[in-house]
């Protein structure tokens, strides 16, 4: 062979393979830009752009990145538009491609995020069991591949699904299952899984909240706090400092129900979650209950949240009751009865308004002996039961010492204790008066010989000095005056 054959030959031969890696590279640059159309069209129409990433896989000569991005993204938008079974087929597909064609942790990721956005829908019923069916798949998927790390992220995803949907039994099954599965043989707590098995027991104790078992919620609280391995999302830490506040609530141990929501929107805050401002105003409704004069913004925590309007009404209810204005404090629950669609704020706002309103009749009542009930209930603004209900409480509570006339529909305080006695001893000395009185001086009774220099006449010295002892004792505090 010449030169020249030879330079032709090799010409020849690099031609060919520089067209090969150029056909090659065409074929990816066309998936890729078949990929970004379709994106550009995802919310002009969704239709279009569906069909255009489901053409993309078949693309592909093997299973690759192109193809499971394009999946993912056909799968978001059925899921969006509600064609359910059309999405659950496609993520089986999916599913497919997280042995060979992706990285273990991108794959991981991807399925993640995608359970992330559909439980964003768990609210409509279709939606509910597509998404049981999604978790299903991932599941087996991940369970057949032994990766137990994802296989635990998918369980507590159900988990914490079926808590939102109150199916309790489901939970309490599924979470025996996750706790055997982060345990070591002998049963203790699996250290190398402390992060899990932290968010376990968050999801248990919410469990137990809910259900009102404060027996077991006070054990699995405990328990949850002594776990050092792991270091868990802020988050969870939010969540088991919440419901070990409510339990303390429940139990009326305000100062550790006030520590565990501090700590819970601390907790919250640090992970951006929106759940701070409400566990912020449950920090205030405990400040409340504990009677406390400590400003809650004090903190370097709170204080940048003292002026957010998510939280104003809670900061005027807090403002009105430390300063005693009960009038403020009405109007302001009367004007944001949006607070009490949170059932726990609810339910303890009522003692709340008790203490308030207790002291307000107490500062009323202070100067008057008798009043009428509906005089009180104006003046509170409450209607007369409700006044009576607080007037039985303080008598109940020893705290003031009367008679509720229900027929009459009045209050009588009667005196103290003291003023008893002092008044029985008031009766003894009229009494002794009046008797020497009537022995010494009405009648001729003994009188003692008068000595040189006393005084003459009816008295002696003796009975003059009694008389005027007795009435000096006869001087008595007026009484209060009646408002009946």
């Amino acid at each position: 062979m010449s030169d020249d054959d030879f330079m032709q030959a090799s010409d020849e031969e690099y031609d060919f393979e520089y067209e090969d890696e150029e056909e090659e590279d065409t074929g990816d640059v066309d998936i890729e830009n078949k990929y970004y159309n379709a994106k550009q069209t995802k919310s002009s129409d969704p239709d279009e752009a569906i069909a255009e990433f489901l053409g993309i896989p078949p693309l592909e000569q093997d299973k690759g990145e192109w193809g499971f991005k394009a999946l993912k993204q056909a799968i978001k938008l059925e899921f969006q538009l509600q064609r359910y079974q059309k999405a659950t087929e496609h993520y089986e597909e999916l599913l497919t491609y997280v042995r060979s064609a992706v990285t273990r942790n991108y794959s991981e990721k991807s399925i993640d995020n995608m359970l992330n956005f559909i439980e964003k829908s768990s609210d409509d019923p279709a939606a509910v069991g597509c998404i049981e069916q999604f978790y299903s798949l991932t599941l087996q998927c991940f369970q057949s591949a032994n990766n137990e790390r994802l296989w635990l992220k998918t369980n507590i995803k159900l988990a914490r699904l079926l808590l939102d949907r109150k199916e309790y039994h489901a939970v309490a099954r599924k979470l025996r299952d996750l706790h055997r599965a982060c345990q070591k043989e002998d049963g203790t707590d699996d250290p190398s899984k402390g992060t899990y098995s932290l968010e376990i027991y968050a999801l248990e104790i919410q469990m137990y909240s809910e259900t009102r078992n404060n027996n077991q919620l006070k054990l699995l609280y405990q328990k949850a706090l002594k776990v050092r391995s792991g270091v868990p999302h802020p988050k969870i830490q939010g969540i088991i400092r919440e419901c070990g506040g409510k339990m303390h609530m429940s139990e009326e141990n305000w100062k550790e129900a006030q520590s565990d929501f501090f700590e819970s929107f601390r907790s919250y805050d640090e992970a951006g979650d929106l759940r701070r401002i409400q566990v912020l105003k449950y920090l205030l409704l405990t400040t409340m209950l504990m009677k406390s004069d400590i400003n809650p913004f004090d903190s370097q925590e709170t204080k940048p949240y003292k002026n957010d309007p998510r939280i104003a009404a809670m900061t005027d209810l807090v403002d009105s009751y430390q300063r005693d204005d009960i009038y403020k404090y009405e109007d302001v629950l009367q004007k944001n009865q949006d607070l009490l669609t949170d059932p726990f704020i609810a339910e303890n706002i009522d003692e709340v308004t008790r203490n308030i309103r207790t002291k307000a009749v107490l500062k009323l009542i202070a100067p008057y002996t008798i009043m009428d009930l509906r005089w009180i209930a104006n003046r509170l603004r409450i209607s007369r039961p409700e006044a009576q209900d607080i007037i039985s409480y303080l008598i109940t509570d020893g705290r003031v010492q009367g008679q509720i006339d229900e027929l009459k529909g009045t209050f009588t305080i009667r005196p103290e204790p003291d003023a008893a006695r002092i008044e029985s001893v008031q009766r003894l000395i009229d009494a002794t008066n009046d008797l020497f009185t009537w022995t010494l001086k009405d009648f001729e009774g003994y009188r003692p010989p008068a000595a040189e220099g006393t005084p003459t006449g009816s008295e002696s010295v003796f009975e003059t000095s009694f008389v005027e002892a007795a009435g000096r004792g006869r001087h008595r505090r007026p009484k209060g005056p009646s408002m009946y």
